[in-house]
């Protein structure tokens, strides 16, 4: 009896060591995005998925609330651009493709109800490399359109966290 007790503890032990090693390197997983801001308005010319997940992102990652009209709002976020593509990346012996590079831009601004700019002009840029197999054509294509759904979520993610940097930084006095 004894044996298998001291067998279990050291099991124990042995899973509890990566977790305890992760949080004494100060690993934490990511939390809520800290704005000052209660209402955000998404302006300009996004895609409808990609302003799905910005709001998405606002009402869940954040305590904001998100505005329909930019008047009710403490800050605008105004998508400026929003293109998607892939390009060939390599071919097999074939000849025919075998790797694709998905790639998303957005351009965006953000400023406050005075117009005052939060962050100026930026552009956030995001690349995904895919294999690619001709004998399965619309399993990659559900991938392809899962790729670029992770990478559209995670830029909403980063422009609120760029918004939340940017808003914290200390604003240069202007003369």
């Amino acid at each position: 009896m004894s044996v298998n007790l001291f067998r279990r503890t050291m099991l124990g032990l042995l899973a509890l060591a990566p977790i305890t090693g992760l949080v004494a390197c100060g690993y934490r997983l990511r939390g809520m995005v800290d704005l000052p801001y209660k209402v955000i308005a998404i302006t300009g010319n996004p895609s409808p998925p990609l302003r799905t997940d910005l709001q998405t992102s606002i009402l869940t990652g954040t305590d904001a609330k998100v505005a329909i009209n930019p008047k009710d709002a403490d800050l605008i976020l105004e998508i400026t651009s929003d293109l998607n593509g892939r390009e060939i990346l390599a071919y097999n012996a074939n000849g025919q493709v075998s790797a694709y590079r998905l790639n998303i831009r957005v351009g965006f601004r953000v400023y406050d109800n005075f117009g005052a700019d939060v962050v100026p002009e930026a552009e956030i840029y995001m690349t995904r490399d895919m294999d690619f197999s001709v004998s399965t054509v619309l399993a990659s294509d559900a991938q392809m359109v899962q790729f670029l759904s992770l990478m559209r979520r995670d830029l909403a993610v980063q422009i609120l966290r760029r918004v939340a940097a940017s808003a914290r930084a200390p604003q240069a006095k202007k003369f």
